[in-house]
């Protein structure tokens, strides 16, 4: 049988693409927020690789991750992608951890090893040990109990779309596990994948792990998420992979305060969104994007410095009004209002509890919740 010259061209043509990125040509590691569900604020990040090589245009990770198995070298362009990743560490914001992807046979080779030996200390560190191909508990531990004996956290990621089973997962004894994508997408109206995340969250909770959702694309989904208690997501709907350390969509953790469910009567459920204004602006052409009467000045960390309308604005003027936080209750705030030194007028600031701004009460939504609450 003859092969076909294209074939082998092709096979060719892949082998200098994977030796060129051994040699870290073309090849770079973007990072994707993991969040907190409930508090709609950053924990970690998932190092993610991404490959440019001018050669091999539009052709995704998984490709070439799949191109690099076929020839021996998975664990080699693993390690690659991993250097990279962990020589960022030192960037991330504080209170965050660093989430990598290794695949069994990779977390065994002597390279991978050897590059989390050089390491004194992986306090900070999840490793996702993909499921996508079988593999022993028994050739596995050596490597497990060496990660995290100093410091590192087994996630398993996938957890419901592969090999492992709970088996293995109970071998592992993960800190993480990590919802499938597939299991995600939709879980707002599929009944029987909200029966499949509430048996892995049951378990979770046994045998003392995180959850995280990822895939997340959409409002709905993240709130049946919400509703069933996971604690951590991940997914376009908050932020997309990046190469530098993104902190979730702001306009989507505002609309999340509102739509979450939360425990009890609290200003989550009332807040509305309107623009905001960096610090350093002078100008009040946000009004030109919105029906907003309203807008927020805030720092570059989203803490809130005043209210404005365009004629407050233009005159670098802030208007008197209260700010609160998303957990208070509207009775809770009547009664700071009804004390208040000002009179009363303007909407009022919420924020979340590290002082963020997540959006605004007006006093009419607020005299409507305190009028439905007393009838």
């Amino acid at each position: 049988m003859t092969i076909p010259a294209r074939t082998h061209a092709t096979d060719a043509r892949w082998t200098q693409l994977i030796d060129d990125a051994l040699a870290g040509e073309g090849v770079e590691c973007h990072f994707q927020p993991i969040i907190d569900l409930d508090q709609r604020v950053v924990v970690g990040y998932e190092a993610l690789a991404r490959f440019s090589h001018p050669d091999a245009a539009g052709v995704g990770p998984d490709v070439w991750f799949a191109r690099a198995k076929a020839r021996g070298l998975q664990p080699e362009l693993e390690a690659v992608v991993l250097r990279m990743a962990l020589s960022r560490r030192s960037e991330m914001p504080s209170d965050t951890f660093l989430a990598v992807n290794v695949a069994p046979d990779s977390l065994r080779h002597p390279l991978v090893r050897d590059l989390f030996s050089e390491l004194s200390d992986l306090t900070g560190l999840v490793i996702e040990v993909t499921e996508h191909s079988a593999w022993e508990w028994a050739d596995l531990e050596p490597a497990i109990n060496s990660v995290r004996a100093k410091g590192a956290l087994i996630a398993v990621d996938d957890a419901g779309a592969g090999y492992s089973g709970l088996q293995q997962i109970l071998e592992l004894r993960p800190s993480i596990l990590k919802l499938d994508r597939a299991i995600v997408h939709g879980v707002a109206t599929d009944e029987a994948k909200v029966a499949l995340v509430e048996m892995i969250g049951l378990f979770a909770s046994r045998v003392d792990a995180w959850v995280v959702a990822e895939g997340i694309e959409t409002l709905a989904d993240a709130k049946r998420l919400s509703d069933m208690r996971v604690p951590l997501a991940q997914g376009f709907l908050f932020a997309r992979p990046s190469p530098d350390f993104e902190d979730i969509d702001p306009e989507i953790s505002a609309q999340l305060a509102a739509f979450c469910d939360q425990s009890g009567d609290t200003m989550h459920r009332l807040v509305q969104t309107v623009p905001t204004i960096p610090m350093e602006q002078r100008t009040a052409h946000v009004w030109g994007h919105s029906d907003s009467q309203w807008a927020v000045v805030v720092d570059n960390e989203r803490r809130p410095h005043g209210l404005v309308n365009p004629e407050a604005a233009i005159a670098g003027e802030l208007i008197p009004t209260l700010t609160v936080i998303a957990n208070a209750s509207p009775a809770e705030v009547a009664q700071r209002i009804s004390t208040a030194r000002d009179e009363p007028g303007a909407p009022i600031i919420v924020t979340d509890e590290s002082g963020r701004f997540l959006g605004i009460v007006t006093l009419r939504r607020l005299l409507g919740k305190l009028s439905a609450l007393d009838s």
